[in-house]
């Protein structure tokens, strides 16, 4: 999830006052036009000790990328290092570089006007979601410094996920799930966790249903420390604790190929994602829906837990099926929302042609305004383990109404 530009401005100005500027500071920058200069004027507005780093983290990283500011906008040069002042200026951003869009990934299939189960018919899979467990979880899991995809911890972190998902796995030994890395040059590496058909199963379709959430964290300067428990921490435990609850239901689908995505490099500009839509899409893998969850843990003192649902930059359709089985399976409401370009991982899958639909904490408006800081944590106020409850039991609809539920629903 990206960072707003009146938070950034805040927080530009409560850096410029902790320490005076040096003077004359400059730094060369591959961009032209007016987001060079709102990249130079967020580099040059910070102190000299911080800008002195990012000037060296920069450095570090000379290689080009092209990356979009906006849907109809043309791709910019700049350096890996560089996105760093995109992420301080608020700016939103797709990293384009390895883009390849020849092959669509869709499959063309209308969603259902109903529902086939209801609540009831999933309390079990429910009972089984647990706060203390997510707590824990959490602990471990933001208590890496920083999850940055390009730092060891990052690595790191993507490791002890890893080794989460691997353990539920092999929980239920008469299940075969697959858990696998999909490897990146960056070193912290996307996992995808599938669940097969059963053999049983009559008029199993090939398509996959995924729901993902993006397992990296930032701090608007890279090198700061970034808990990231909202973004995304929360949504990494969502889907954890949906998959945690199939594979102890013992879960096999009868209709679709269902996968759990957690993806690397979403700050970095939607890399470890598209990386993953565009393999799918050169191997000619058809993808029945995708589902992102980013940010499920933040209730606004003084609001109602409501559950989010992004209208723009995705499918219609699809969208319009997640509301219903939302209201079915969560305990709160819906709420429509809007988030704008580049917001999060479903957006790669968008641009490959597959439904995709992104649920998020509650309207944009009112989310969460410590993503990107180190106040992101589970202490802060708001922090709701409740809430990302929720979102589990719709992660875990999800999968049953459209992977097929003969293996969990009696």
């Amino acid at each position: 999830m990206h960072f707003s530009i009146p938070l950034v401005a805040a927080t530009l100005a409560t850096l410029s006052s902790a320490l005076p500027l040096q003077e004359n500071q400059q730094l060369a920058f591959g961009t032209s036009g007016s987001t060079r200069q709102e990249l130079a004027a967020a580099f040059e507005s910070l102190p000299v000790k911080l800008a002195a780093k990012l000037e060296k983290h920069i450095a570090s990283l000379p290689e080009q990328r092209l990356v979009k500011l906006g849907d109809d906008e043309a791709p910019i040069p700049i350096t890996e290092g560089e996105k760093a002042l995109l992420v301080l200026a608020g700016k939103r951003f797709v990293d384009v570089t390895e883009e390849d869009l020849t092959v669509a990934v869709a499959e063309k299939q209308s969603f259902p006007s109903k529902l086939s189960y209801n609540t009831k018919a999933l309390q079990s899979l429910f009972d089984d979601l647990s706060t203390s467990e997510m707590r824990r979880f959490l602990q471990s899991f933001t208590g890496f410094r920083t999850r940055y995809y390009r730092s060891d911890t990052g690595k790191q972190s993507q490791q002890f996920l890893l080794g989460q998902i691997k353990q539920v796995a092999k929980s239920n030994k008469d299940l075969k799930i697959k858990v696998s890395e999909f490897q990146h040059s960056w070193g912290q590496n996307s996992i995808i966790a599938r669940f097969e058909p059963a053999s049983s199963a009559h008029n199993v379709s090939d398509s996959v249903v995924i729901i993902g959430a993006h397992q990296d964290s930032t701090n608007l300067l890279p090198f700061l420390a970034a808990p990231g428990a909202d973004d995304d921490a929360s949504g990494t435990t969502s889907i954890l604790s949906a998959f945690k609850s199939l594979v102890h239901a013992g879960f096999q689908p009868s209709l679709h190929p269902v996968e759990f995505h957690w993806y690397s490099a979403e700050e970095g500009g939607l890399l470890g994602s598209q990386a993953v839509a565009q393999e799918y899409a050169s191997r000619g893998t058809k993808v029945r829906a995708m589902t992102q969850l980013d940010m499920t843990a933040f209730v606004k003192p003084g609001t109602e837990p409501r559950i989010g649902v992004i209208q723009d930059y995705v499918d219609p359709a699809f969208t319009k099926f997640l509301t219903t089985v939302a209201g079915e399976y969560a305990e709160i409401p819906t709420v429509e929302t809007q988030c704008g370009y580049a917001c999060s991982d479903h957006a790669s899958w968008s641009k490959v042609g597959a439904p995709s639909a992104f649920m998020i904490e509650s309207t944009f408006a009112d989310s969460s305004k410590a993503i990107h800081s180190s106040q992101d944590t589970i202490d802060q106020p708001g922090y709701s383990l409740e809430h990302i409850k929720q979102f589990a039991r719709v992660a875990i609809a999800l999968a049953v109404e459209l992977g097929g539920g003969d293996s969990v629903v009696a």
